[in-house]
């Protein structure tokens, strides 16, 4: 869709989907490119704006990241955050260096009066620093706008030339008024009318989506997921019938997930699509019979998948069109700036299978993240169950059950990881929390049950709050929380008489426990 457009040129730092994300929050359309992406491609994009994100680098060391003066001679609205604020300053003539003392976490700032990205913003706010060098000096033709205790240059503008300059980092929630300035920015600032909205993304979609499939004829990978669940609605609205969905059940679901996923997809749901389900349990578990290293475990349940959809799609027959529930943060991730896309392992269809004759692939969710597929759901009516379900990796149980896979050892994990969402939604904590779920580990142990001695696993509760899924702190669940998931895993499940709560963030381990 043409959209007017706000560009964030990423040089490195690791907030540059969440630069996008606070954005499209203030119903603006943006998107992310590389720093060696070349002016001539940014200027034919006809931005509104153009945000400079923050990088782990000093702007003035040989072989840093940059960009062309040029750049900031466009016309065209700029706003430096932290790292680009200094190569703002660095390129424009400005001065940066070795702070001499390191500003990180929540700082005071004091804000001038007058500058039009503080519009509404208290004179003095807490903002979120992280920076070895500052600003000693700015450009010609900029003047300082806020600054810290320890910073003299929180802040500066070359008002005339629509230019601005921020230390700190607005697109973090640490920031308390840091979605205000960006919202001066991009609607004031730059004059953004706020069009981005997903009920139009809706209508706008299945119109492109009916003019570009025609009478062809179309196949989806249905995971369950909520990217894969999204894409195959809005495909169900703008085509119907034309849609095959096959859903493969590898026996490495949560409890009651593929009934649960018929339920909604399948011939009694509310959806005009053909649906496959094809249950193929055992034969996964022959293949992961006896492995044990977590990236072979990977590498069979997603080629094995891949088999099976082969086999199912061949007695489809000719098919025109390949669905893939891609959203935005896969395509940054693979690649910046325009540059082509890897479909990830085991996202969706895990592959593409050579035979199948399709003109294109389709990816109607490509340019959204998490949170706006999940608007998009609720637009299209599907159910809060499935729209706000926990994430789930696309190999499932098996990166949650430690070492080898058995039919015995899903049952194990599938029970304990059913209670333990179930108090958390009780205890209305699920929405608060960003990832949570009971992984089996490989260790067992001596208990006492009934007065008799016991040989049992041990499951491991897993609960982290993360904004991006980069990083991640273990969440602080109430102790009587756990301690009420802990008493009913160890009374209901058959085979665990210990519960663990990892506290573990990212880094150093990872969400996931393989």
């Amino acid at each position: 869709m043409e959209q007017e457009k706000v560009i964030v040129i990423d040089f490195g730092g690791q907030y540059n989907q969440l630069v996008a994300r606070r954005v499209r929050e203030c119903n603006v359309y943006c998107e992310i490119y590389s720093y060696k992406t070349d002016l001539e491609q940014i200027k034919s994009m006809n931005p509104k704006g153009i945000i400079l994100t923050g990088g782990p680098n000093s702007c003035y060391e040989e072989g840093a990241p940059t960009y062309r003066k040029e750049l900031f001679e466009l016309g065209v609205p700029v706003l430096g955050l932290c790292y680009g604020a200094q190569l703002m300053m660095h390129v424009l003539g400005g001065k940066v260096e070795k702070a001499p003392v390191r500003e990180y976490g929540k700082t005071e700032v004091f804000v001038e009066n007058g500058s039009p990205l503080f519009t509404d913003v208290k004179s003095t706010t807490i903002c979120w620093m992280s920076h070895f060098d500052y600003i000693s000096r700015v450009a010609p033709g900029f003047s300082v706008i806020a600054h810290t205790a320890d910073c003299p240059v929180a802040a500066a503008e070359d008002r005339t030339k629509n230019l601005y300059a921020i230390q700190f980092h607005p697109e973090v929630l640490h920031t308390e008024e840091g979605t205000k300035m960006l919202y001066n920015f991009v609607r004031n600032i730059c004059g953004c009318a706020g069009t981005w909205r997903m009920d139009s993304f809706v209508e706008n979609s299945i119109i492109e989506i009916r003019k570009k499939i025609g009478n062809g004829r179309v196949l989806c990978g249905l995971s369950g997921g909520v990217d894969s669940s999204v894409a195959a609605v809005l495909l169900s609205k703008a085509i119907g019938n034309q849609l095959t969905c096959v859903f493969v059940d590898h026996g490495l679901l949560r409890k009651d997930e593929g009934d649960e996923v018929e339920a909604i997809f399948g011939p009694d749901g509310n959806y005009d699509l053909n649906f496959i389900r094809v249950n193929a349990q055992e034969r996964f578990y022959i293949k992961l019979a006896g492995e044990t290293e977590p990236e072979h475990k990977r590498k069979i349940i997603g080629e094995e998948f891949i088999r099976v959809f082969e086999e199912e799609a061949k007695k489809i027959g000719t098919v025109d069109f390949l669905v893939q529930g891609t959203i935005y943060p896969d395509v940054v991730e693979s690649g910046l700036g325009g540059e082509s896309v890897v479909i990830k392992s085991h996202h969706n269809v895990g592959g593409l299978p050579d035979y199948v004759d399709f003109k294109e692939i389709i990816e109607p969710l490509r340019n959204l993240f998490k949170d706006e597929v999940r608007k998009v759901g609720l637009e299209l009516g599907i159910p809060e169950k499935l729209v706000f379900r926990q994430p789930f990796p696309g190999p499932g149980l098996g990166v949650r059950i430690i070492g080898d896979i058995t039919a015995e050892k899903v049952r194990i994990v599938q029970e304990a990881d059913a209670i333990y969402r179930e108090e958390v939604e009780k205890a209305g904590l699920g929405r608060s929390i960003g990832q949570y779920f009971a992984a089996l580990t490989n260790m067992r142990s001596v208990g006492v049950m009934g007065d008799e001695r016991t040989y049992d696993y041990a499951v491991a509760l897993r609960a982290v709050n993360t904004i991006d899924f980069m990083t991640a702190e273990a969440a602080d669940i109430p102790f009587e929380v756990l301690q009420t998931v802990m008493s009913r895993i160890i009374n209901e499940v058959r085979g665990v008489n210990r519960v663990f709560y990892d506290l573990t963030s990212k880094p150093p381990g990872t969400i996931e426990f393989e």
